[in-house]
C-alpha cells in the first residue's frame, strides 16, 4: 500500500507542478491592466524623438500649423502654433471611431479621418460622424529649458462642455 500511495503522489505532484505554473498567467490574462503613468508632464517629442524645443519650433512652423508629435503615451499629437506661440492645448490624432491616425486637411481647415469619412473641426471636436467622440486632448506647458511639454486634460472639454472620455 505504501508503494501505491507514493506512486499516487508522484503522479499527483507532476501533474500539479506544470498546472499551477500555467495558472498564474493564464489568470494575468483576465485582470484588467493598471492605469498608466503618474499623471505628469511628458516632453512632445519630434519625428527623430528628438524633445520639442518651442523658439526651434516656432522658427519652423507658421501660424495656423497643425504638426504631429509624439505626445502622451506615445501618441501622436498635434501642437497648433498661434502667432508667436502654440496654443495651450494639443489634440490628439487617434480617431475615436476606429483609431486611425487622423490628417489634419489644411485646405479645408479641418481633420478628416481616410478610413471612414469621420470629420473634426480645427479644434478636434467631431462634426461627421461615424465616430463617436471628439479627438482627445492634452494641455501644453513650456519648462524653463524651452521644451513644450505634454500634461493630460483632466478638467471639462472646452468643446463640448462635457468631462473628458479619455481619462
Amino acid at each position: 500500500m505504501d508503494k501505491r500511495n507514493t506512486m499516487n503522489l508522484l503522479l499527483a505532484g507532476g501533474v500539479a507542478l506544470p498546472a499551477v505554473g500555467m495558472a498564474g498567467p493564464f489568470l494575468a490574462f483576465f485582470m484588467p491592466k493598471s492605469a498608466e503613468g503618474g499623471g505628469g508632464a511628458q516632453p512632445a517629442k519630434d519625428a527623430q524623438g528628438v524633445e520639442v524645443k518651442l523658439t526651434a519650433w516656432l522658427a519652423g512652423h507658421k501660424a495656423g500649423d497643425r504638426s504631429l508629435t509624439q505626445g502622451l503615451r506615445g501618441d501622436p499629437t498635434y501642437l497648433i502654433v498661434t502667432e508667436n506661440a502654440i496654443a495651450s492645448y494639443g489634440i490628439n490624432s487617434i480617431c475615436t471611431h476606429l483609431g486611425c491616425v487622423v490628417p489634419w486637411v489644411a485646405a479645408e481647415n479641418k481633420f478628416k479621418c481616410p478610413c471612414h469619412g469621420s470629420q473634426y473641426n480645427s479644434e478636434g471636436k467631431v462634426t461627421k460622424g461615424p465616430a463617436p467622440l471628439s479627438l482627445a486632448i492634452a494641455h501644453t506647458e513650456i519648462n524653463e529649458a524651452d521644451v513644450v511639454l505634454l500634461k493630460p486634460w483632466t478638467e471639462t472639454d472646452f468643446r463640448t462642455g462635457e468631462a473628458p472620455w479619455w481619462k
